[in-house]
């Protein structure tokens, strides 16, 4: 897992979700652990595309984004394959 961008990650997530970063560890669910509803989880794949200058997340795969790993692995994934 690229460190840096996991750091990137949970900064964003801290801000987005208004939590303390150090709660947001890369197994943390954003659901369980963060307490993020489904509302909260668009506006954050929405500021994770632009902050990564990704693409739309189409819908199927954002519905398998479920932790900050999950969100890492993409953004790798996606950064790899431009």
């Amino acid at each position: 897992m690229d460190e840096v961008i996991l750091e990137e990650v949970r900064t964003l997530v801290a801000e987005q979700l208004g939590v303390d970063k150090s709660i947001v560890t890369a197994n943390a669910s954003f659901e369980e652990d963060l307490r993020a509803d489904s509302l909260t989880l668009v506006e954050l794949l929405m500021a994770l595309e632009e902050k990564f200058e990704l693409p739309d997340i189409p819908e199927e795969e954002a519905d398998k984004i479920k932790t900050v790993a999950d969100v890492v692995n993409y953004v790798q994934a996606k950064k790899a394959a431009t």
